[in-house]
């Protein structure tokens, strides 16, 4: 098994999921607002993915309001009041609020003058924050994020997930083998979960016998701790390991999508890089897993198919996903020899998306690694394709190669000696 956060690897220093990214825990919020912004702002943090089990209630009304609405009632977990007054007559209000709070409520105040006597007497009275509009609904996230994170939480991996526009797009193959860069090359702890069930390749892709890890913890995903889940996974590097499915179809897999996440939540845990390989399906567990990763590499050919749905699946993420990065394009099997294909730029255009990445049709190389149970860049390391992944890997990571990897090219230096056009 990979290193866990308890033993750490130096290149895991700082990488994985930040404190804010932490899913909120299922918490009541109400907030009651003074101006139409901050309600637009809280509305959008409200829809966000990490706030999925919050439940959160917005209304006008202030601080006034809030003390209205309360008085004789039970004040939710977390209350957001918004105030037009400053100094001492704000400070009037909170007193008042305070007179119907329950003691183990917490409180942000959003005001609209940066005060920091204020600030300090706001937090010496209990209030948990006081921030200054307008608000961004990821400032928003972020301190109640902050609220409900224990001091000494340990962090927790963030989460990939690849998802193929069609069938044979090659969502597998390019998942494995940017997990494997991201461990071998950028020497980050991995893990690699393979939710294919019935189909997955996971193990034949590392020359592996399949297992029934992820199946059986999501059989029982209360069992999952971290000693089970050591015995569950399979170690494939020091800084890899394979969480594989069985690939068998005599038993059925009916999992609920409360299961799948628990299983995802147990991974993060312990590994500071999650890469989930999705199958080529529609399911509720399917898109509750995307809305949730941290990151989303969609994979597609240049093909009408492949558009179609690629298009549909970055506007869905785009619209459920607001406060985050759009998902990453990938475009794989480009050049295929008498193939009619969409252009590139066409692709982009209609999708939305800048692909960043395009790999070249190389059915030897692919072939020849599926075959023999290794990743691309171990059959040919001076590939162009081999270039490509390990950039891929740079990306969803942020982090650059420690030294050379012997045998591997810098990036992009099949660039050079090419003739300008």
């Amino acid at each position: 098994m990979a290193k866990s956060h308890k033993e750490p690897n130096d290149s895991d220093e700082g990488f994985g999921a930040a404190p804010h990214e932490r899913p909120v825990p299922r918490i009541s919020i109400h907030a009651f607002c003074e101006f139409p912004d901050t309600g637009a702002a809280l509305e959008r943090a409200a829809g966000d993915r990490r706030l999925t089990k919050a439940h959160m209630a917005i209304q006008l009304g202030g601080v006034q309001g809030a003390v209205e609405h309360f008085t004789g009632q039970t004040t939710p977990n977390l209350l957001i009041v918004e105030t037009r007054q400053q100094g001492q007559a704000a400070l009037d209000e909170i007193e008042r609020l305070a007179e119907v709070c329950d003691p183990e409520t917490k409180v942000i105040i959003i005001g609209r003058v940066n005060d920091v006597e204020l600030y300090r007497e706001l937090i010496r009275r209990g209030v948990s924050e006081y921030l200054v509009a307008p608000i961004s609904p990821l400032r928003v996230i972020e301190v109640i994020s902050g609220l409900y994170l224990a001091p000494d939480a340990a962090p927790i991996g963030r989460v990939v997930s690849f998802i193929a526009a069609r069938g044979g797009a090659g969502s597998s193959t390019l998942a494995h083998n940017a997990a494997w860069s991201i461990a071998e090359w950028l020497k980050i702890n991995t893990t690699i979960v393979d939710m294919d069930l019935p189909f997955g390749t996971l193990s034949l892709d590392f020359n592996e016998e399949p297992g029934q890890g992820v199946a059986d913890a999501l059989a029982a995903p209360e069992r999952l701790d971290d000693v089970l889940l050591d015995r569950l996974l399979q170690k494939a590097g020091d800084h890899l390991s394979l969480f594989s499915a069985p690939a068998a179809l005599e038993r059925d897999y009916d999992a609920e999508p409360a299961a799948y996440e628990a299983v995802i939540d147990a991974v993060r845990q312990v590994t500071p890089c999650v890469i989930l390989d999705l199958p080529h399906l529609w399911a509720p567990w399917v898109r509750q897993t995307l809305h949730a990763s941290d990151e989303v590499v969609i994979v597609a050919a240049p093909d009408l198919a492949s558009l179609r749905n690629a298009k549909s699946l970055a506007d869905l993420l785009k619209q459920n996903r607001p406060n985050d990065a759009a998902p990453k394009l990938v475009l794989n099997q480009v050049g295929i020899p008498k193939r009619p294909e969409i252009p590139l730029k066409d692709f982009a255009e209609t999708v939305g998306l800048q692909p960043s990445l395009v790999i070249p049709f190389d059915p030897a190389l692919f072939g020849a690694a599926a075959n023999n149970g290794q990743m691309l860049t171990e059959v040919q390391p001076r590939s162009q394709t081999a270039e490509g992944v390990h950039k891929l890997a740079e990306l969803l990571t942020g982090r650059a190669p420690q030294g050379e990897i012997k045998g591997v090219l810098p990036f992009f230096s099949f660039l050079k000696g090419k003739k300008r056009a």
